[in-house]
This record gives structure tokens, C-alpha cells and sequence, in this order.
């Protein structure tokens, strides 16, 4: 790992972060929010301030920073919104990222007690800022939209495959592709639909009948429940001493168990019905061409474009609201896609020439 490169690179999306929320805040007009996006401006701007000053006394010169075009842009956009917190809750991925990425850099690089106290504030400053933008999403019942956009982007490239391969085999017949997409589209919005819904489902049967094993334990025997609780913390990573801890200092165990296990909110039937749609919504993009077009052959690079153009639109939503170069991720995205398509167009051509299907 070069320290010194990723330091910089710090510093510049701890200085962007901060212009970027001090740009943000004055145009909310929501008071709260604007309070809470001055203070992580704030805090991003110490934590750059650290990053500047690590450089400095390694005799580094400190990048030059300035707010980019589409930064000031996404401002202008989400300041339109009657809270932007619609767009702004996105941000919790680029904090989730810049939390492992710190917690790497302080394993593995070469710092003082003091730097290293510092850094371990700072990555504790990122994950509350993470649990803000997801608290402002669950308020705004906003907490599904990446859903839909990865959603989205399984179906499209999913159908685009598809249809590139059938493409290959039925060249003269554009609306059997079309119809075939459409079909293989719907099975599979119906197969992710059911899929959530029964997820969500079994989810709150484990929970629930957890929650009644455990008030029966309570019942019967208090020292075991709370060596049931016990090992279930301890599950989840927490270290032993700290487990034992918690359950020498709270007296009310019982209020711990139903903290730890409390009813799932989601509610599986709207699960299901939003990732199904989302699946669908994707599917739209590859197979309109075929509707319309007098031979497959001339839909193919209309729908490839279709597709291209939504991957691309994807690869940047993710990117601005990530902290992913926009390049790479949307050549990623559409890479991807383009590859499935690709193969898909052989493997459709192998079954034509092996079958000797000409349609």
C-alpha cells in the first residue's frame, strides 16, 4: 500500500465532503437538517485538517482542492428537493466505503499513538455520519431506493443478455425476441418478488419464534437466558470482555433479549412488490427496440444503446453518491453488461448453427 498516495487521497475527499456539505446546507431550507449538515461539514473538515498535517510532518505536499462542476450541479439538484435528504441518504455508501478504507490504513500503516487515536476518532465521526443519512432515509421511508437501482440493474442486464442471444437466433422475427424478453423479464420479477417476500417472511418467523423461546427460558430459568444472551452477542463479534460487561452492569436482562431480538418493521408483501417492480422496471430498457424494429438485427444495437445509456446513468447515480471514480464505475457497469451480451450473441449463434434455426 502506498500511504502517502492514500493519505491524499483522504485529505481531497475529506475537503470535497466538507465544501460539498457547507455548499448543501445553505441552500436547505429544512433548519434541522441544515444544523446537521453544518456539523459533518464541520467534522469533515477537521478530519482533513488531520490529513493535512499528516502529510506535512512527512515533508508531502498537500493537494490543492477546489469543488468540482457536478458537484456544484448534484447541489443545485438536491437543493430543488423539499428535504434533500431524498438524495443525500445515497452518501451513506461512500461513508461506509471511507470507514474500511480508514480501518485498513490504521492496521496497516505506520503511525503514532496520537495519529492512531486520532484516526480511530475519526472512523467512529464517518460511522455515525453513515447512521445519519440512514436515519433520514427510514424517516423519509427512502431506505429502498438503492434497492430499486441494483434491482433495476439485475433485470437489465439480465434481459439484455437475453434478448442478444435470441437475437442471434431468430434475426427475422424481432417480435419473438420482444415477447420472449418480455416473458423471461416477467418470470424473473416474479421469481425476485417471491423470493423477497419469502425472505422477509421466514425472517420474521425465526425472530418471532426466537423471541417466544426466550421469554419461555426467562420463565424457567433466568441463568440460562442469560447465557443464551451471552452467546449470541458474542456472535456477533463483540469481544468476550466486553460482553461480560454489559451483563454485569444492566440488571434488566430480560429488556436486553427483546432489544436484541425486536420485531422485524418490514413489512414482506411491500418487499416483495418493490423488488419485483424494480426487476421489471429494468427490463423495459432492452426489449422496447424489438417492438419495433423490422428485424432483430436492426433492434439489437438500439437496445445495446438503451442499455448502455441506463448502465451509464446507473454506473454515475452510484458513483456521485459514493465517492467511486465516475470513469471507472461506469465502465464497469457497462463492461458488464456489454459482456453478457456479447456472450449471450455467440452462444445464440451456436444454437442456430447447431440447431440450423433460421427465423
Amino acid at each position: 500500500m502506498d500511504y502517502i498516495k492514500k493519505a491524499k487521497q483522504f485529505f481531497i475527499n475529506e475537503i470535497n465532503d466538507y465544501m460539498f456539505y457547507k455548499l448543501l446546507a445553505e441552500k436547505v431550507k429544512d433548519g434541522n437538517f441544515r444544523e446537521n449538515l453544518i456539523r459533518i461539514s464541520n467534522m469533515e473538515k477537521t478530519h482533513a485538517e488531520f490529513w493535512k498535517s499528516f502529510l506535512e510532518r512527512r515533508g508531502e505536499k498537500v493537494p490543492e482542492v477546489s469543488i468540482s462542476s457536478l458537484k456544484k450541479i448534484l447541489v443545485n439538484i438536491l437543493s430543488k428537493f423539499p428535504n434533500p435528504a431524498v438524495m443525500v441518504s445515497f452518501l451513506e455508501l461512500g461513508e461506509a466505503s471511507g470507514v474500511k478504507e480508514y480501518k485498513e490504513f490504521l492496521d496497516k500503516s505506520n503511525l503514532d499513538n496520537k495519529e492512531r487515536e486520532i484516526l480511530k476518532k475519526i472512523i467512529i465521526d464517518e460511522i455515525k455520519h453513515e447512521t445519519f443519512f440512514s436515519e433520514e432515509a427510514e424517516k423519509l421511508g427512502l431506505s429502498n431506493v438503492r434497492d430499486f437501482v441494483l434491482g433495476m440493474n439485475d433485470g437489465l442486464v439480465e434481459i439484455l443478455g437475453a434478448v442478444t442471444g435470441l437475437s442471434a437466433v431468430y434475426i427475422n422475427n424481432p417480435l419473438i425476441v420482444a415477447s420472449s424478453g418480455l416473458v423471461v423479464g416477467i418470470a424473473g420479477a416474479l421469481s425476485m418478488g417471491i423470493g423477497a417476500f419469502i425472505s422477509v417472511r421466514s425472517q420474521k418467523q425465526v425472530n418471532q419464534a426466537m423471541k417466544e423461546k426466550m421469554e419461555i427460558i426467562f420463565e424457567v430459568s433466568p441463568d440460562l437466558a442469560v447465557e443464551e444472551i451471552k452467546d449470541y452477542l458474542e456472535k456477533l463479534s463483540i469481544p468476550p470482555e466486553i460482553v461480560k460487561k454489559v451483563l454485569e452492569n444492566i440488571d434488566d436482562k430480560k429488556s436486553i433479549a427483546k432489544l436484541l431480538l425486536k420485531e422485524e418493521d418490514e413489512n414482506e408483501l411491500k418487499s416483495g412488490l418493490f423488488t419485483g417492480f424494480a426487476y421489471l422496471f429494468g427490463v423495459f430498457f432492452p426489449i422496447v427496440p424489438y417492438f419495433f424494429a423490422p428485424s432483430s438485427l436492426v433492434a439489437l444495437p438500439f437496445s445495446i444503446l438503451f442499455a448502455g445509456l441506463a448502465l451509464a446513468t446507473v454506473g454515475i447515480f452510484i458513483s456521485l453518491f459514493s465517492g467511486i471514480n465516475i470513469k471507472k464505475k461506469v465502465l464497469e457497469m457497462v463492461l458488464a453488461g456489454f459482456s453478457a451480451a456479447g456472450l449471450s450473441y455467440i452462444f445464440g449463434k451456436i444454437v442456430q448453427t447447431v440447431f440450423g434455426i433460421e427465423i
